[in-house]
């Protein structure tokens, strides 16, 4: 753990003699928060913070495991306000203004590169299955490279990752897919599922094998896609605004709206929410908890109520091939709201009811997955094997071996037989793998399936 200024050191001890002051707690207890709150700095210092920022967050993060230190955070909210918001100078010897402009740079540079594409004669009006096949590989990069600049990625990862940036986009542009193309869309879905690892690589700035720097990943991927609603909520209202002004003079802005506002804010979007997400992240913070706790239980209520219904009508489940990505986008986001469940929550905590709505959930995502496992099997026996059954299969076969180690271990936890990380390293242990087979159905299903 490396060593800490002068000026957080007395902060640290103005926190120690806060809790002794406030309750009657052994020395022991106090000296193991202090340790923990020690930790949880170092961790936010490496991923970029400075110390100021880092205790404040520390404490914060705190809060959902001691009392006492809620309360210290409360009192001090308003030094936090201005240290995570006040443009201040860092102990990098770079200001926040010089943060801001670099992200204001990216934004705009990933704005126009989304439509790269039109240099080739390929217009967004007619060729949109092209934009797709290449939006994550014209705006992922820029993000990359942005946390391999905060991170000080050595040039062997950068190399590395750029590497597997252009691998990506040969794949997504030399295949001759066919006019209508399964395999063309399964491509779409799954390349930036793919390339979201080599962000991930870049986040944690070359400690991958950190379960914690994980950890850390997931709760940015849940804050950043919270933040990005939050930005596309706005521009929605923007265009429909745009479009009702200049429709008053009798100009008609669709053109433009469609064209330019729509793709370039959507691309722009992604470099703006994950600096959100990194420079006010005690403020996201106190969302997740809340966003969890709401819904794991509606998504378990609809769960229960769509088996109890299935089973009480007799109808079986008709997965066409319309609903089968649509099914599994469901179970993902299921298991994605456990996993940000998981990183939202401190690991030393007991057991709640929060933690027993999850297994719920878990148990419910299960049993809706074994009931499309058991749909897709049988359109597979009686269709024959397509590109989307295919993926589905597969995707729903990783879904059920996670979540049913996920339910595994919760129930171990919950029992007191194991340990809250045990089931994080679960989890995590699963992201190489949705990368993995997100690149082979990207890579091997178009010329597998004839690129139809």
């Amino acid at each position: 753990m490396s060593a800490l200024g002068p000026d957080t050191e007395n902060q640290i001890a103005q926190w120690r003699e806060y809790l002794r002051r406030r309750a009657a707690i052994h020395g022991s207890d106090v000296a193991e928060l202090e340790d923990h709150l020690r930790s949880q700095v170092s961790t936010l210092m490496v991923s970029g913070l400075d110390e100021q920022e880092a205790f404040l967050v520390a404490v914060k993060r705190m809060g959902s495991l001691d009392g006492l230190s809620r309360e210290f955070a409360r009192e001090h909210s308003d030094r936090l306000w201005k240290q995570l918001v006040v443009l201040s100078e860092r102990s990098d010897g770079g200001s926040r203004d010089d943060h801001f402009l670099v992200v204001v740079l990216l934004a705009i540079v990933a704005a126009l590169a989304i439509k790269l594409p039109a240099l080739f004669g390929v217009s967004m009006d007619g060729g949109e299955e092209v934009y797709f096949r290449n939006a994550g590989v014209l705006v992922l990069p820029l993000l990359t490279g942005y946390f391999a600049w905060r991170r000080r990625l050595s040039l062997v990862a950068l190399v590395w990752l750029a590497l597997g940036f252009l691998v990506a986009a040969l794949f997504a542009n030399l295949y001759p897919f066919s006019e209508r193309s399964d395999t063309q869309v399964l491509s779409i879905l799954h390349l930036p599922i793919a390339l979201w690892f080599a962000v991930g690589v870049a986040y944690v700035g070359g400690s991958w094998f950190s379960s914690t720097r994980r950890m850390d990943f997931v709760r940015f991927s849940g804050e950043l896609f919270i933040y990005y609603v939050l930005i596309a909520l706005g521009g929605g209202v923007l265009a429909a605004f745009t479009v009702m002004l200049f429709s008053s003079i009798g100009k008609e802005p669709d053109e433009f709206v469609g064209l330019w506002l729509v793709p370039c804010g959507a691309a722009a979007a992604v470099i703006v929410g994950s600096w959100l997400v990194e420079a006010k992240q005690s403020v996201i913070e106190n969302m997740a908890p809340v966003l969890t706790r709401l819904f794991t239980p509606l998504f378990a209520l609809v769960f229960l109520a769509f088996l109890v219904t299935s089973m009480w009508s007799g109808n079986p489940v008709d997965l066409r091939r319309d609903l089968l990505i649509a099914f599994d986008l469901l179970l993902i986001l299921v298991v994605g709201l456990v996993l940000y469940s998981a990183s939202a929550r401190d690991p030393r905590a007991a057991p709640g009811f929060s933690d027993i709505m999850q297994l719920v959930l878990i148990a419910s995502a299960i049993a809706v997955d074994a009931v499309a496992l058991a749909a897709i099997a049988g359109r597979i026996s009686e269709f024959g094997f397509t590109p989307n059954r295919i993926a589905a299969l597969g995707e729903n076969l990783i879904l059920l071996l996670n979540l049913a180690g996920s339910g595994w271990f919760y129930a171990r936890f919950l029992r007191g037989q194991g340990s809250f990380t045990d089931l994080e390293r679960w989890q995590i242990a699963f992201l190489p793998i949705y990368c993995g087979w997100a690149a082979c159905v990207v890579v091997g299903f178009p010329p597998m399936f004839e690129y139809r």
